[in-house]
Order: C-alpha cells, then sequence, then structure tokens
C-alpha cells in the first residue's frame, strides 16, 4: 500500500508542521516577586499578605479553601482533597519551581479558583496570596 503523502501538494504536507511552530510558544520563566507585582499593577494596588492569609485559609461559598489541599501553611507537601495527588509544597521558600512559569501558574489559578471561589480570582486577590505565601520560611 502507497502512502498518501508523496501525491499531496508540498505545501498540504508541510502545513502540520508549520502549524505546530506557530501555536507553540515557550513557557514563560519568571519570579514570583514579578509575577505579583504583574497583579499588583493590573490590581492597581499593592498585594496584602494578611488578606492573603486571610483569603488562602478560609471558603469562599464551596466546601473548600486553598488550605484544603495546600495545608493551613502551605510550606510542606499537600495532598489534593479529592484525587490525593501528593502536592509540591507552595511556599516558594520551600519550593524554588513555585511560581516559576506564568502559563503553568495562570492555568492552576483558574482551575483552582473556580474549585475554591467558584469564579476566577481577581488580580488583587492573586497578588494578596503571593504576597502572603513569599513571607513563609
Amino acid at each position: 500500500m502507497r502512502s498518501l503523502l508523496p501525491a499531496l501538494p508540498l505545501r498540504l504536507r508541510l502545513a502540520p508542521l508549520f502549524l505546530a511552530a506557530t501555536l507553540w510558544t515557550p513557557a514563560q520563566a519568571t519570579t514570583p516577586a514579578d509575577l505579583q507585582r504583574g497583579y499588583e499593577a493590573r490590581a492597581d494596588a499593592p498585594g496584602q499578605a494578611e488578606r492573603g492569609q486571610a483569603f488562602f485559609t478560609r471558603s469562599h461559598g464551596g466546601e473548600w479553601s486553598c488550605a484544603s489541599c495546600h495545608g493551613e501553611r502551605p510550606t510542606g507537601a499537600g495532598r489534593h482533597a479529592v484525587t490525593g495527588k501528593a502536592l509540591d509544597p507552595l511556599a516558594p521558600a520551600f519550593n524554588p519551581r513555585a511560581f516559576t512559569d506564568e502559563r503553568r501558574v495562570e492555568k492552576w489559578l483558574r482551575r483552582n479558583c473556580q474549585d475554591v471561589a467558584r469564579r476566577e480570582c481577581t488580580p488583587a486577590e492573586k497578588a494578596d496570596v503571593l504576597a502572603w505565601l513569599q513571607t513563609l520560611r
């Protein structure tokens, strides 16, 4: 049985490769402080660690809080409340990879804020939580 590829015009054979190259973008390396500054700029207010801790540890109308999976002090490993999957420490001082990939951070914040707050978190809430997490030593 002969391959269909030789019968296709060159531009159609190369189209998937071109599409993959244009859609792929590398992860955006960052630091927790850079992310916090970005959220603060969008919120037009500085992050407040006290508010971040309060947001992290209380529920927002649902049955979970951030602490349900990450712990009251997210300096050690956590565990997903439903799946039981192990979670790395969330505080940057205890996990050097935490908050270093902007796309990944946004993906997980979007998902987890829906679980916890039943909505997307605001830039101010994100700045507050990051401000608090960066105080943990």
